[in-house]
């Protein structure tokens, strides 16, 4: 169930093409034929697609992931009453953003005749939709692929920063290991071994990662994707039995975060609720698409429900020590131990579902420009100069919380708040808005440009100045030795 958003770009293809499979499809494979006929809103000819409950488990699994664990610091950064009161409102105005886009691409493929359209197609036609910016509506696809290569790319460097980690943590505190799990006085885990530098943990975990994206076909890791959506739904539930189970009253918690950490919390918020790409893929695949509404509404309720209460229970339970993951304040004992190994089990097989969307957008293009006999060679080593890259950037800035909040700041901030309602005004220009639901959606698109300028903002000086202080304790360190 845990990607932070295994987005979908079935007919996006790359940056200049449109023809591409996706994760969805190769997970969830559909016959071929029209997704439903445009203006009856039902299947053709008896197809078969998604039924309700499978839509629910996907739309779960596309929202919840790494960023679920990084709610209780965004809840401290903003307070503990302002936060939970935050998130309820961003997740008030992300369904909305999701149901604009549904009803976006409703309307447009009736216009263009089409069975269904993705992200970038809906952006592409609703700019088609406008005179004056017909000629340029190619660049607004592109724009939204962009974005999303962006959005994966970012995730699949949190997730190199979340393995190393939490696997150096259960290495460093191994022999400190024992069977009791009582809670001590530091909320933090201990450790008794200091080992190498995260940045060497993830050097260590690149050449698996490499090889675990040489897989052709995402079908050969169903098996293994079903068994780590098992085992991180089992160490969640033990995450939040032991915040329960410890919690204590918060007396000492600021109500209210100070202004300038506000950025931080709304970009690892919005991180985690950039599920929207998953949006359009998952209503085009359902049998009985007029019942995605409700999906919508159900899964996303469940989605707001977890987020606000993992937020608000991990920082009432961890207080001023919350880490980036709540998985860093687990106590040393094999139960939360393990707990932490499996969940990294869990973000290792979904790197590879996350790194599929760029990879089919970026490497197609380059493969179709080379002989036959080396097309498998090139393929091979764009895949592994992409996890480089990825590996880089995380190697870069190896600071989980400043790298969730710096990508929720950049781009999920622009697919889930800006362009959706941006979409609406263009796709609805011939018929007419009312005034009020303009205002309404410059107010949301405003607040997603505010927040991706801040949150960018306060990220990278937040990234400079522990860059910094490292440097500076590493060099006293240095004159001490």
């Amino acid at each position: 169930m845990m990607a932070s958003s295994d987005v979908d770009i079935r007919g996006e293809g790359s940056l200049f093409s449109d023809q591409n499979p996706s994760e969805m499809d190769a997970l969830c494979p559909s016959p071929p034929g029209p997704s439903r006929p445009q203006r009856h809103y039902e299947r053709i000819g008896g197809r078969t697609g998604t039924s309700f409950c499978q839509t629910l488990i996907h739309l779960l699994k596309g929202n919840i992931g790494t960023g679920l664990l990084g709610l209780p610091l965004a809840v401290k950064n903003a307070g503990l009453v302002l936060g939970p009161v935050s998130l309820l409102c961003m997740g008030i105005i992300a369904v909305h953003c999701m149901r604009l886009l549904v009803s976006c691409s409703h309307h447009l493929s009736v216009k263009v005749n089409r069975p269904s359209l993705t992200y970038g197609e809906a952006v592409q036609y609703g700019m088609e939709n406008v005179s004056w910016l017909r000629r340029h509506s190619q660049w607004g696809k592109r724009t939204v692929n962009l974005f999303l290569i962006i959005t994966q790319l970012g995730f699949c460097c949190v997730y190199f920063v979340f393995l190393s980690d939490n696997v150096k943590q259960v290495v460093e505190a191994a022999n400190a290991t024992t069977f009791s799990c009582q809670m001590n006085h530091t909320n933090q885990t201990q450790t008794l071994v200091p080992s190498f530098d995260s940045r060497l943990y993830m050097l260590c975990f690149l050449p698996a990662i490499i090889l675990l994206v040489f897989t052709p076909n995402l079908k050969y890791l169903a098996p293994l994707s079903l068994v780590a959506n098992l085992v991180m739904t089992a160490s969640l539930i033990l995450i939040y039995f032991y915040s329960l189970t410890n919690i204590t009253y918060p007396f000492n918690l600021p109500k209210v975060g100070r202004a300038k950490d506000y950025p931080l919390f709304f970009g690892t918020a919005i991180f985690a609720f950039e599920g929207i790409g998953v949006v359009l893929p998952l209503e085009n695949k359902m049998q009985r698409p007029q019942s995605f509404t409700l999906v919508l509404y159900m899964g996303m309720g469940i989605v707001t429900f977890l987020y606000i209460s993992l937020g608000t229970i991990g920082y009432m339970c961890f207080g001023e020590q919350i880490g980036g993951s709540i998985t860093l304040n687990l106590p040393n004992c094999w139960t939360y131990q393990a707990v932490k190994l499996l969940y990294c089990f869990g973000i290792f097989i979904t790197f590879a579902l996350q790194f599929y969307v760029p990879a089919e957008i970026l490497i197609p293009p380059v493969v179709a420009r080379v002989s036959e006999r080396w097309e498998t060679a090139v393929d091979l080593l764009l895949r592994t100069v992409l996890v480089i890259f990825t590996c880089a950037l995380a190697v870069l800035i190896p600071e989980l919380d400043l790298v969730i909040s710096l990508v929720g700041s950049v781009s999920s901030s622009f697919l889930a708040l800006i362009f959706p309602p941006i979409l609406q005004i263009l796709a609805f220009h011939e018929e007419g808005l009312s005034p009020l639901v303009t205002a309404k959606n410059i107010v949301i698109s405003l607040v997603g440009l505010v927040g991706f300028l801040t949150g960018t903002y306060i990220a990278i000086v937040e990234i400079v100045n522990r860059n910094a202080q490292k440097h500076e304790e590493t060099f006293s360190s240095y004159l001490v030795q």
